[in-house]
């Protein structure tokens, strides 16, 4: 993997000031070979899920590896036009909106994933069979690393229940809907390959009530590792496997049929550095805290999900090591590590946050009033700012001011 090296981290930080998001572009592709290479032995597609990152640079890079797009709202489908996306390669994934943008989806001509029964009956009122459409299942597995991030459990409120299949029936041979895809997604941080090859058996069963299907969408989850000795995803032995059941399936059925996956952390997880600096040094009766210059309001992954990030002095490699917690400068109690151990912190140091890449900016705020951070993209050894660290403007541009 082509990590940013530490004397890059710190020329970045004094170059562009802290709190900021670094992108490693060569770390995006390697991920994305990883994949192609994994899954070379049988017909899949890989739709990049963008709600890990959006920045319109990070979409057009993509797009050159000859990636597709998932995306979950119809704000995020027009950046992936903008970012030069045909409609072909977008898929769109919403779930709990009304007809009206699952319509604007369907007029932009890319494809669509349905999981809502009121939302296909309206579909297939309106336009029968002449649009093709894919349908999100439920598989009713739990999967994932947080309850939080598990969407294909029975209270889940993801997909339609595989238990309503009858009701699916018989809108589709009401309306005449051309169904070309069935899709599931159990959750995110699956270690196990065996989630994946559990949610495909479902979905085979499924597969043979609708008879123009072409692909089978089985979501992502890949896990990757934040930490030493973290389990992740074996890619290998899931393509593998995948490729394995695919070919018997075809053997079974005569049909062969696509499989798609929408990797978001995994593409781009690894490739981000957030990069902080100390502003105090706190010593109390009981901890040692490190105060540095962000909160919640531009990570909010360790708070809301119990997330751990490593973390690294590097403006200090030779000190000794301590134990401290590091916490944000947030009006909350928005600790960002408990207990860890750094090189000697001293006020001014830069610290890095690694794996910052998925869910980090995205998740971003303006809480306290503070500003959200400068975006940093590293290709073939360039740094680029693809986002302006905002100023006060920025906090008053939509407000209306009446008094």
């Amino acid at each position: 993997m082509s990590y940013l090296s530490n004397e890059t981290l710190v020329q970045l930080a004094q170059e562009f000031g802290t709190p900021l998001y670094v992108y490693n572009a060569n770390q995006i592709s390697e991920q994305h070979e990883k994949l192609k290479s994994a899954f070379s032995n049988c017909n899949a597609r890989f739709f990049y899920a963008c709600k890990a990152l959006s920045n319109i640079n990070v979409l057009k890079y993509i797009e050159s590896l000859g990636a597709s797009l998932d995306c979950v709202s119809i704000n995020e489908v027009k950046l992936g036009l903008k970012a030069g996306f045909t409609p072909d390669r977008i898929l769109f994934t919403p779930n709990c909106v009304d007809f009206a943008e699952i319509d604007e989806g369907k007029q932009l001509g890319v494809n669509l994933n349905i999981d809502n029964i009121s939302i296909l009956e309206q579909f297939g009122t309106k336009y029968g069979g002449s649009y093709p459409i894919c349908i999100r299942f439920n598989p009713h597995i739990m999967g994932g690393g947080n309850y939080k991030i598990s969407t294909g459990h029975i209270d889940s409120k993801f997909g339609i229940s595989i238990h309503q299949l009858r009701h699916i029936e018989r809108v589709v041979k009401t309306t005449g809907l051309h169904v070309t895809g069935i899709h599931m997604h159990t959750g995110s941080d699956i270690k196990d390959v065996n989630v994946f090859l559990q949610g495909l058996e479902v979905m085979f069963d499924l597969a043979t009530h609708f008879p123009q299907l072409e692909f089978i969408d089985l979501g992502s989850g890949f896990k990757v590792p934040y930490q030493d000795g973290d389990v992740q995803t074996d890619i290998v032995l899931l393509g593998n496997k995948v490729t394995e059941a695919f070919r018997a399936y075809q053997k079974e059925t005569g049909k062969e049929l696509q499989v798609w996956f929408e990797p978001g952390k995994f593409m781009v997880s690894e490739s981000g550095y957030f990069l902080v600096k100390a502003n105090v040094i706190k010593q109390t009766t009981a901890t040692v805290f490190v105060g540095v210059n962000s909160g919640f309001n531009h990570l909010i992954r360790p708070m809301f999900y119990d997330a751990y990030h490593r973390i690294k002095n590097i403006s200090n490699l030779n000190g000794s090591e301590r134990i401290y917690t590091v916490v944000g400068n947030i009006c909350e109690t928005d600790t960002f590590a408990w207990d860890r151990t750094l090189n000697e912190v001293r006020e001014g140091d830069f610290l890095v946050f690694y794996n910052a890449g998925a869910y980090g900016f995205e998740m971003s705020s303006n809480f306290n009033s503070r500003f959200k951070p400068a975006e940093v993209l590293v290709l073939d050894g360039k740094a680029h700012l693809i986002r302006k660290r905002d100023t006060f403007e920025d906090l008053l541009k939509n407000q209306i001011e009446v008094l």
